[in-house]
């Protein structure tokens, strides 16, 4: 896995066109609404900060994974959300606005946990390292999510008409986008992929699987309403693919930790696919219900 025009210009470009078409969907009002109401926020990044790299370390520890491919794996854990999070929790119904926000605190946030994360790996694993996170890197993150939004959201305060009908069409474009780049870097990359799955194939599912329903669950538990919870699952279970294979192969110097993030990117569009169907069925039959069932019970 190396960085290429398409991993380093194509993608990130489709994910601002997918951050511009859901800023369209936004008002001030929508983050206003979640700063009155942090106990979602919170929860979530404690699930990303501190819950997820102990689930992933049990996870590397029972598999047994070679420590090069192990050390990928906490690398994999300790990156923020995914701007494509944001699409995703858009589809399923998700509160976006919690989205943008959870991804922009985290990326700061990385700028701490992630060396610290990839520190105790490098240390457990491979006896010694130290790692430093380019500020540069975090501060890039978090324009990709901002910028687009922003311009998304001053297009819809400006022509509100304009905004609606670019809405469904835009979030066609998107997805198209993002299926045509993730498929195009699979196939340049095919060979080495497909050797890694049978190393990381099954570690990376289960893992995916985990974060999606420790962000949705945690959330839920503790009484966070259902469509910050879909949000939640969202960002925790779409990681940052690409900040962490940028890491591994421009920080760390190592292919081969490149490979988790690298095949994480398979079941995790497949897994969030399947999830946000699953939740926007359970949120339609809610929908559907008499009267007098309770207001959460398809969620």
């Amino acid at each position: 896995m190396q960085e290429t025009f398409a991993t380093t210009v194509l993608l990130p470009a489709a994910l601002a066109l997918i951050m511009f078409g859901l800023g369209l969907t936004l008002t001030p009002a929508d983050f206003a609404r979640i700063a009155r109401r942090p106990r979602a926020v919170l929860i979530a990044l404690a699930c990303q900060v501190l819950l997820l790299p102990l689930v992933c370390f049990a996870l590397v520890k029972a598999f047994g994974l070679e420590p090069k491919l192990a050390v990928g794996m906490m690398l994999l854990a300790a990156a923020p959300g995914g701007t494509a999070a944001n699409l995703f929790s858009h589809l399923a119904g998700g509160d976006v606005a919690l989205n943008i926000t959870l991804t922009a605190v985290n990326s700061v946030l990385a700028l701490f946990t992630l060396p610290l994360v990839v520190g105790f790996a490098l240390e457990h694993f491979m006896a010694g390292g130290e790692i430093g996170m380019q500020t540069g890197k975090v501060v890039q993150v978090i324009c990709l999510v901002l910028v687009p939004a922003a311009l998304g959201m001053a297009v819809r305060h400006r022509a509100a008409g304009l905004a609606a009908r670019a809405d469904r069409p835009l979030k066609i474009m998107s997805i198209a986008v993002l299926v045509a780049m993730t498929v195009g870097v699979a196939y340049q990359e095919r060979a080495r992929l497909l050797d890694s799955l049978a190393e990381v194939g099954l570690i990376t599912t289960l893992f995916c699987a985990l974060s999606l329903g420790t962000g949705y669950g945690a959330s839920r538990l503790l009484r966070v309403e259902p469509k910050q919870a879909i949000a939640s699952a969202m960002e925790i279970g779409l990681h940052n693919v690409t900040l962490a294979i940028t890491v591994a192969l421009s920080v760390l110097g190592d292919a081969t930790m490149a490979v988790p993030p690298a095949v994480y990117t398979l079941p995790m569009y497949a897994l969030a696919a399947l999830t946000a169907v699953a939740f926007v069925r359970r949120t339609r039959a809610g929908a559907d219900a008499p009267s007098g069932a309770p207001a959460d019970a398809a969620v």
